[in-house]
């Protein structure tokens, strides 16, 4: 039973999923600190506000009585927090990963020279095949 767990805990899968969510909890406090630090003032420039969702919708009411107000800016906020992360994961993790597996990936003649070379592997294995069938 024990040895089935210490199985399961050191696949490389669930390793992976461990630091995975270990180096996204830092990751946050980092897009936290942008966001924090950059991003919201800037909202805070262009808007004149600290943040948007203070932001409201007055409607007058359809029978007469109080208007209605629509939060609207929680759901502004919201909006702009989910694409500060987004951008800021496809930015600074997704776009670097992608340049280098583009750089990792081979040529079209390192893929030739491969192939060249397990096609001549494979002639001399079977060749050798042969001369073993033939001599039996």
């Amino acid at each position: 039973m024990l040895n089935g767990f210490k199985e399961f805990i050191t696949r490389g899968n669930v390793l992976d999923l461990a630091i995975g969510i270990i180096i996204g909890g830092a990751f946050t406090a980092i897009v936290t600190a942008l966001n924090g630090s950059i991003l919201m003032p800037l909202v805070a420039w262009l808007f004149g506000a600290p943040d948007v969702e203070g932001f409201t919708l007055d409607l007058p009411s359809l029978h007469g009585g109080n208007a209605t107000v629509f939060p609207i800016g929680l759901l502004l906020q919201a909006i702009l927090n989910f694409l500060f992360v987004a951008a800021a994961l496809y930015f600074f993790i997704v776009l670097p990963i992608a340049k280098l597996a583009e750089a990792r990936k081979p040529t079209e003649e390192e893929i030739e020279e491969t192939l060249e070379k397990d096609v001549e592997l494979l002639t001399e294995i079977r060749d050798l095949l042969r001369t073993q069938t033939a001599a039996r």
